[in-house]
């Protein structure tokens, strides 16, 4: 390799042309003036290089570049993408699999061109287009790109208008140094004119062998889809790879379009007729509710739930099964809504953000069918695990987020209970004379975490022998929330129309690890099946203002509980969810976890299944399947949507 400098006149035309570039930029983007002039001077220098290469060396000097370019435009993703404090988030382990990700990518160009400066110039171009299509998605939703996003491009195309476009200082950084790369790159003028076959043998394998390696470490990471998670965590690049990953969901074993049919000789349309007059139904998602001594015995210095363990009459009282802990909370909206499960889909998977077709089945289409006038209710962010986006999918009439309610009425930094149940009442006593309503709400009152500390909660719950900071906080707003519940049933027991309320825990809260060590002896990790399956339990019930039989359900799980639901209101069932009344019978409870086998009387996991068990569980993939998947053959006997 022989160095030397050369100046040209074409030259001073690239160098006036790119300083032109970098002073807007600098004029429309506040950065430093040392910046500036070391990026001008550094572009001066490079144009003016002339690099001259030894062929026989070839190999060696794309070796190295590939090495080189795939740290470098590593670095610049996660540098535009994050924060000096969220960069230094991202573990050594998983900052390799993304440069081995990049370095799959030039290698795989580079067997297609053999030529070193366009294989950079393409790659490099490739993934910071990724990146920045992540920088303003996040910017506009308040979470990252993944795979399935592409689904949905036109529709993010069409009200890109609505946006204001703006860079920050990062970002320019990267646009100079890639500046800088690119020119660099230019005089890197290295091909294989006589060794064009080996050389993309070496390329190709080298890229399978990368992939091999990839999918080998990240066999059990999950895919992060909760605000810039997947690029602290697993590193933006490799996030959007294992979204590629999960998006494809293989058919269960035996599926076939033969054996849909067959499942539906069993079913009707709808069961049963529709009601003379039919009740209200009000679901309650209430966030980070549970009953922790289902963990394990704990003793408060007051009770914590006092209104909600009382209640019996009129009631469906019991325990399911969350998919989730601690987060992921529309994965339990989605369970229970569509009566599918989190069994079947890969770890990590968001529904709302991954799998949500056009038309998607759910108790609200049903409900659409049953005359219901459907309304969303979540006093939170609309952008939240892209609800703004599917709640219309799904076909809600009516949406109400944050901007709809009182934002004075806070607990901590959200929206309270009290506030919450008082917009529900105010839509209830709204409704004209003959509209038959359906909500689907989801609170925010209890939402993590439990440490900070506000001058304007009291903290009246305190765990006895012991000092556990953030369970006082988190039962303290469950005692809050528990008046709150007190005075929205108490309004409804003086409503003469019926009114049918569903009420469940989204999912248990994220405490300290030595909180749940006090109750289970072990805390978070080293737990069997049966121990790990508490920290996914939660309470639930149904309870009308009209008699019904009060019941007490010992476990189930959030897929079965609009099932449940529907019954309880005397609402046809649709054949989808008396296959899951069937399926009940024999497999009472399954999550992301496993089941809860009858004929053991314990959990197990999934793959342990065997006999009829394992039949069941078979026929519910398949249907789910079907119903997410295969929207070809979708059955139109399961999963009608609602007539527009």
């Amino acid at each position: 390799m022989r160095i030397r400098l050369k100046f040209e006149r074409e030259d001073i035309y690239w160098i006036i042309a790119t300083s032109v570039l970098a002073i807007v930029l600098f004029t429309q983007v506040s950065f430093s003036w040392g910046a500036l002039v070391v990026f001008l001077l550094a572009y001066a220098g490079i144009k003016w290089l002339v690099i001259e290469w030894k062929e026989s060396l070839a190999w060696l000097w794309t070796t190295l570049g590939v090495i080189f370019s795939s740290v470098f435009s590593i670095y610049m993703v996660q540098y535009l993408l994050l924060d000096e404090e969220l960069r230094a988030k991202i573990k050594d382990d998983k900052l390799w699999l993304n440069i081995v990700c990049a370095a799959v990518l030039y290698t795989t160009i580079q067997s297609l061109t053999n030529n070193f400066a366009v294989t950079c110039m393409i790659s490099h171009t490739m993934l910071m287009l990724l990146a920045t299509i992540n920088y303003f998605v996040f910017m506009f939703r308040g979470n990252e790109f993944i795979f399935s996003d592409i689904r949905s491009a036109a529709t993010g195309l069409s009200v890109a208008g609505n946006y204001t476009f703006t860079i920050d200082d990062r970002a320019v950084y990267v646009i100079l140094l890639s500046t800088l790369f690119f020119s660099f790159i230019r005089k890197c003028n290295i091909s294989f004119s006589d060794k064009k076959i080996w050389m993309r043998v070496i390329c190709i394998s080298a890229a399978i062998l990368g992939s091999v390696y990839i999918a080998g470490e990240t066999a059990n990471t999950v895919t992060e889809t909760w605000e810039q998670k997947g690029s602290y965590k697993n590193g933006y690049i490799l996030n959007f790879v294992l979204s590629v990953r999960d998006y494809f969901v293989q058919p269960p074993e035996g599926y076939s379009a033969e054996t849909i049919a067959a499942l539906e000789a069993d079913y009707t349309q709808y069961a049963g007729e529709m009601p003379e007059e039919k009740p209200t139904v009000i679901v309650i998602m209430s966030e980070s509710y549970s009953d922790l001594s289902v963990v394990g015995d704990f003793v408060t210095n007051q009770e914590v739930t006092p209104y909600y363990d009382s209640l019996t009459e009129n009631t469906i009282k019991g325990y399911a099964l969350s998919s989730v802990f601690g987060a992921k909370t529309a994965n339990s909206e989605w369970e229970f809504m569509s009566g599918n499960s989190m069994a079947f889909l890969p770890g990590g998977a968001v529904v709302y953000q991954q799998y949500i077709t056009e038309e998607p089945t759910t108790l609200v289409s049903h409900m659409k069918n049953f005359g219901y006038n459907c309304v969303a209710l979540h006093p939170y962010y609309e952008t939240g695990w892209s609800r703004n986006l599917v709640y219309p999918d799904i076909g809600f009439d009516e949406m109400y987020f944050l901007e709809h309610f009182d934002e004075n009425e806070m607990v901590r930094r959200y929206i309270s209970d009290e506030e919450y149940y008082n917009k529900i009442i105010e839509r209830f006593e709204s409704k004209s004379g003959n509209e038959d309503l359906f909500i689907m709400s989801i609170s925010m009152q209890n939402h993590g975490g439990y440490t900070e500390k506000y001058d304007s909660f009291l903290e009246n719950i305190r765990v006895m022998g012991g000092i556990y900071e953030d369970a006082n906080q988190y039962l303290s707003l469950l005692n809050k929330s528990d008046k709150a519940l007190e005075d929205f049933i108490t309004y409804f027991e003086n409503v003469e129309e019926p009114v049918e309320i569903v009420f469940f825990g989204d999912h248990l809260p994220s405490l300290k690890s030595k909180f749940f060590k006090s109750l289970n002896g072990k805390g978070l990790s080293g737990l069997d099946l049966q121990e790990l399956q508490d920290l996914y339990t939660i309470p639930f019930m149904i309870w009308t203002n009209y008699d019904t039989e009060e019941v007490e359900i010992e476990i189930s799980s959030i897929n079965y509980l609009s099932t449940l639901a529907l019954e309880r209101a005397g609402l046809p069932m649709p054949a989808y969810n008396q296959f899951l009344m069937d399926l009940m019978e024999q497999i009472p409870a399954i999550n992301s976890r496993g089941y809860y086998s009858i004929s053991e009387g314990k959990y197990k996991y999934l793959d342990e299944a065997e006999g009829e068990e394992a039949e069941w569980i078979n026929k519910y993939e398949m249907l789910q399947y079907n119903n997410m998947f295969d929207l070809k053959e979708q059955s139109e006997l399961f999963f009608p949507y609602f007539a527009r």
